[in-house]
């Protein structure tokens, strides 16, 4: 017997019926992770972290990209699975067309 508690039925339906299936508002929320996140790593490293970033940049050998960028743009990377699954599911469907 098959555990199919965790389970998609959106993801069972674009590979049974062979189209994409519709998103629905928990598959945006994890489209919208990282992107937000590369942005918030983004306005970091041009703006600035405040006080505290520019008193950790004073010390020598200090790289340009520590601290909040950089876990920004892990965050980022990590939450990129979601878009990674949409990408193959699309061209998956486009070749199949």
């Amino acid at each position: 017997m098959t555990n199919t508690a965790g389970a998609r039925p959106a993801m069972a339906d674009c590979h049974d019926s062979g189209g994409a299936a519709p998103l629905g508002a928990a598959d945006w929320l994890g489209l919208a992770a990282a992107p937000t996140f590369a942005t918030m790593g983004l306005l970091t490293a041009v703006f600035g972290g405040g006080e505290p970033a520019v008193l950790c940049s004073t010390a020598p050998g200090a790289a340009p990209m520590s601290g909040m960028v950089a876990m920004y743009l892990l965050m980022s990377a990590f939450h990129a699975g979601p878009w990674l699954r949409l990408i193959a599911e699309r061209g998956g469907s486009a070749r199949r067309s």
